[in-house]
């Protein structure tokens, strides 16, 4: 799972009532997999595809999957009034692919099919996953239609970049399966973000970087990045337009995110940079290697025969977080940093906290306790965060995502001031 999760973990979750809406994009056969995740996670899931999505994938496949019939229409089983039921009693709406003539009918309230009627009289969370052509997740019409459903308190994914049909590549992707399954689940735990990130553009990074001493070896920490992944998911499920840069990660890329590969420290310097340079609020949650060697050798180094090992000498790398938060590129930009401290004879994990939060001069400071090694590649996380306005707030222990979106509420927070 993309949070870390075991499956049975995933498995003891509660049982809640999904309606999986397809409509009709070529995407629809991915929504099988999504079908599954909720099944063998132990949720009721009714499927309600349109008539068109029926063109990609069959009723016979959706109900085999769902153990349940399936209709396009209001007028079978019209005795139960399935275009009032189904929406009334659903704990979450998951629509996957929403094609743009689907996010068109949902903006305006158009009601012509059992999915449209649906979404009219669900009272739950709406989540909304687009899948179409680039030009048409560009168009004015989606984008305003993708913004009103966003200011009703709707969710909608930002596609994925990648191939689409044919020849194409762009943005108009549907989000993986896995990511679609673990935002939903977020929204049945927590209810749905609010859309308070809606139009700003955030940069997150991610990982730990590596410096390399030869073409085999390197100099590296132990972040596994689930804390930068959980914190650009939960941006995008609160509407930003994301941009994740990822040290060395093995996760699957979040829904809706613009995901920057990098591998060393200078190199997510200049990504983070340039990143920087239009982002309303920079979070650094990746680790970067302190320092580097100050030469890397082109050949693998041997071992000597005597057993002796080569001295290698460091420099230091250059401080990311403090550049980015002494030399800002926008004005009002919020930075937030983290911290990830022991204590020691010079002070404790608070005290050498709100130090680092003086002399690199963000915003706010995520101070971790990894006494120990906590925290690293753990699905938990529990913090103090530190704001340079005096601000402490205290989470405890929690999912990681738990955290990230306390996070983005601080953030919110300064935006709003």
């Amino acid at each position: 799972m993309s949070d870390g999760r075991r499956p049975e973990q995933v498995a003891q979750q509660p049982c809640r009532r999904v309606v999986l809406g397809v409509s009709g994009g070529i995407a629809a056969y991915k929504a099988c997999e999504l079908l599954r995740r909720f099944s063998e996670s132990g949720h009721d899931v009714t499927v309600v595809p349109t008539a068109a999505a029926l063109e990609f994938v069959g009723a016979p496949t959706w109900a085999a999957l769902s153990g349940k019939p399936v209709s396009t229409d209001v007028w079978t089983d019209v005795h139960a009034v399935p275009h009032v039921q189904i929406g009334q009693h659903a704990d979450v709406v998951v629509v996957a692919p929403a094609t743009a003539d689907l996010l068109a009918k949902a903006a305006h309230g158009l009601a012509d099919d059992l999915l449209t009627n649906t979404l009219l009289t669900a009272r739950c969370p709406v989540v909304f996953a687009p899948a179409m052509h680039t030009e048409m997740w560009e168009h004015p019409a989606t984008q305003a239609n993708v913004a009103t459903l966003r200011q009703r308190g709707a969710v909608v994914i930002e596609p994925a970049e990648g191939r689409l049909t044919g020849a194409d590549t762009g943005k108009g992707r549907l989000p993986d399966p896995v990511e679609i399954f673990e935002l939903v689940l977020g929204v049945l735990d927590r209810g749905a973000p609010p859309q308070d990130l809606t139009g700003r553009k955030v940069v997150v990074s991610a990982g730990g970087t590596r410096e390399y001493l030869d073409p085999v070896r390197f100099l590296g920490n132990r972040s596994s990045g689930l804390q930068g992944y959980a914190l650009a998911r939960a941006a995008a499920s609160r509407g930003a337009h994301v941009t994740l840069l990822s040290a060395n990660v093995a996760l699957p890329d979040p829904a809706g995110v613009s995901v920057v590969r990098v591998e060393t420290t200078e190199q997510l310097r200049e990504a983070v940079v340039t990143a920087t340079a239009t982002a309303d609020a920079v979070v650094m949650a990746a680790a970067p290697a302190d320092f580097r060697p100050t030469s890397v050798s082109d050949a693998k180094i041997k071992k000597a025969d005597d057993g002796s090992a080569p001295a290698i000498e460091l420099e230091q790398n250059p401080d990311i977080l403090a550049e980015i938060s002494h030399d800002r590129a926008r004005a009002g930009t919020v930075v937030v940093g983290f911290a990830a401290e022991t204590g020691d004879a010079t002070g404790s994990v608070l005290e050498l906290g709100r130090s680092k939060l003086a002399r690199k001069g963000c915003d706010l400071l995520v101070v971790n306790d990894v006494t120990g090694g906590a925290v690293f590649g753990s699905t938990d996380n529990e913090a103090v965060i530190l704001g340079a306005d005096g601000a402490v707030v205290d989470v405890p222990r929690g999912t990681k995502i738990a955290l990230a979106h306390v996070i983005w509420d601080e953030v919110s927070r300064r935006f709003a001031e």
